[in-house]
């Protein structure tokens, strides 16, 4: 499967606490902060709900 790196590049202060948790979820914890993960339907739905908060490059 192929894999992802996605990196926080807005602030996560004043959104809304779902999309908080989502960031957990994924395993980002501050800005600039990046994850490898596979490419599996569940994480690329967690990203799309995110896509204005994280970059995302293939990897």
């Amino acid at each position: 499967m192929a894999k992802i790196r996605i990196t926080q590049v807005k602030s996560k202060n004043g959104k809304p606490e779902r999309q908080k948790r989502t960031l957990e979820a994924l395993g980002i914890h501050k800005l600039n902060h990046s994850v490898e993960l596979e490419a599996t339907p569940q994480i690329l739905g967690m990203v799309h709900k995110i896509s204005h908060l994280v970059k995302v490059e293939n990897i």
